[in-house]
């Protein structure tokens, strides 16, 4: 495991965990740690050693409290302004990297904290974990994604009524609504994160990065243009030897032995 600043770097077995280290701040999100987070995970994007991610926080309190309120108070209009479009380049770079993300949300994940749980891939929850978007009672709205993700996620009535109320749910409630999607025990959650991204690992790299490309595509463009490029992908796959492989092994009754090429 290697430290830059106050973000913790484990990558083992094709999978790299993420984790916000500032367990005495609850994991708040300054501009500081917004870049260097940035930064990791462009660098990341390209390394080829790693098929998954798994972002989290350190301690059992908090994935993260959100952006730093102490950093957030002295902005003017235009300092604010790029604090947003920063955080927006986090969200957009774990959602535009073909790899996987997985949130595993350990304590609350509120305000920008809830934000980068939404980009990711998949949420998975311990039952002790608390998600809101409560940026309404700082006289703010959410400034890293929310209103536009949260109603993809988990509805627009519902994304209204969390965002306009502040209102903060239990791991429970944010599996009802879609918010996260599977709750464990706290302390079995690194387990079955890991326990998942081994299962996405074993995977055909490609595969799952041009399945992320077409989700994400269509989400944005529309379902036709998304089809069209769902077709396009699934044929460059047979210029693949992922897709030899994965095919020969399955008719010859083997494990594929897949090189993401």
């Amino acid at each position: 495991m290697t430290t830059e600043s106050r973000l913790l770097v484990e990558k083992a077995d094709g999978v790299a965990v993420l984790t916000l280290n500032r367990p005495e701040a609850l994991n708040a999100l300054d501009s500081s740690l917004l870049r260097e987070l940035r930064a990791r995970l462009h660098r990341l994007a390209d390394d080829p050693e790693v098929r998954v991610v798994i972002l989290t926080g350190a301690g059992d309190r908090a994935f993260s409290a959100g952006a730093d309120v102490r950093e957030m108070r002295g902005k003017d209009p235009w300092q604010a302004r790029e604090f947003s479009r920063l955080g927006h380049e986090v969200t957009l770079a774990i959602e535009r990297m073909d790899k996987p993300v997985i949130a595993a949300i350990n304590g609350v994940a509120l305000g920008g904290g809830c934000e980068l749980a939404i980009a990711c891939d998949i949420r998975v929850a311990a039952d002790s974990a608390r998600l809101g978007q409560p940026e309404v009672g700082l006289g703010i709205l959410p400034g890293w994604g929310a209103t536009q993700r949260l109603p993809r996620l988990v509805g627009l009535g519902r994304a209204r009524e969390l965002i306009y109320t502040g209102r903060i749910v239990t791991a429970q409630e944010a599996y009802n609504i879609g918010l996260v999607d599977s709750v464990v025990s706290a302390s079995g959650l690194q387990e079955e994160c890991r326990k998942l991204a081994a299962t996405i690992v074993q995977k055909a790299p490609l595969a799952v990065a041009f399945s992320k490309r077409a989700i994400n595509y269509g989400m944005d463009a529309g379902m036709v243009a998304g089809l069209a490029l769902e077709a396009d992908l699934f044929g460059l796959c047979f210029a693949s030897a992922d897709q030899k492989e994965g095919m020969g092994a399955f008719l010859e009754k083997r494990a594929p032995r897949f090189e993401g090429r």
